[in-house]
């Protein structure tokens, strides 16, 4: 069973009660940058629904760029792992080199 957090948080100088299995300080945080977001347009004279639809815009874009370059990461880390698999497989090669030479020496 999980555990249901409730908070009340202010947006825009709204306050909203908000439900979540999160605890109490991550719903702040997130709440926090929202009412930041709302704020940034709301100074520019934009205030109501259009501010909250152009702060969903911006928050929008900033998750699609998070993911893209999440992607770009991952991408990254794989190509770095099958360059470690290929010098590892040059590496035991190597010693299985090393070692047959060896073995000859001694004959």
């Amino acid at each position: 069973c999980t555990m249901q957090n409730k908070v009340t948080v202010t947006i825009a100088d709204r306050e909203y009660t908000l439900v979540a299995t999160e605890d109490a300080a991550y719903m702040e945080k997130v709440a926090k940058y929202v009412d930041q977001k709302m704020r940034e347009i709301m100074e520019n004279g934009i205030s109501g629904t259009d501010a909250a639809v152009l702060a969903a815009l911006n928050m929008a874009d900033d998750y699609f760029k998070g993911q893209e370059a999440g992607e770009a990461l991952r991408g990254q880390i794989k190509g770095y792992l099958e360059e470690a698999k290929a010098l590892e497989d040059q590496l035991s090669e190597a010693k299985r080199e090393i070692f047959k030479l060896q073995t000859q020496g001694k004959k």
